[in-house]
């Protein structure tokens, strides 16, 4: 009985795979794309910089001030920088190293170049030094010259030519352009 339950079996199973038939599906699709795109390139790059010069200024003995600038534009940029004297700390260290050197007159004589401490002395009862002479002395040889008041403060020639000549520079090259 068996027998022939597995060949029934075996003829059903045999008939369906030869029968089946596979499922086939033709489709056609045709399809057309048109596309317009618009690019624009923007270019973003770093202004032109004018950079100014560093002035070394770290030594604290110095008695000058650096001062630099510059200017740019989209054409041209210009820069520069110099030093100014500061003729007061001169004074003042010209004072101190004579007083260290024990030339205390000649550093008193240095200060009262300076019309405050020349009136700061006057009314301190301790006058100015004068051609080596210093207290009542002193005070009459400054009646004698008629300065009982203020001295005219020493201004020490500025090199002002090469002020003159920076600007020149500057203006044949602005004209130039």
């Amino acid at each position: 009985m068996y027998k022939k339950l597995a060949v029934a079996v075996g003829f059903i199973i045999t008939t369906s795979i030869s029968i089946a038939q596979p499922i086939v599906t033709d489709s056609t699709s045709s399809s057309t794309v048109n596309s317009t795109s618009k690019a624009e390139t923007t270019v973003k790059s770093p202004p032109p910089s004018a950079i100014s010069p560093s002035i070394n200024a770290s030594n604290t003995d110095l008695c000058t001030v650096g001062v630099s600038g510059a200017v740019q534009t989209q054409i041209l940029g210009i820069s520069g920088g110099t030093t100014i004297r500061d003729l007061n700390c001169e004074r003042l260290k010209l004072s101190k190293t004579l007083y260290d050197m024990g030339m205390k007159v000649a550093a008193i004589s240095t200060l009262c170049q300076d019309p405050r401490v020349f009136d700061a002395m006057l009314m301190a009862g301790t006058p100015c030094p004068y051609e080596g002479k210093i207290g009542k002395e002193a005070k009459e040889a400054w009646k004698q010259v008629g300065k009982v008041s203020s001295v005219e403060p020493v201004v020490e020639d500025e090199d002002e030519n090469t002020a003159y000549i920076g600007w020149g520079i500057l203006t044949l090259l602005l004209i130039g352009l």
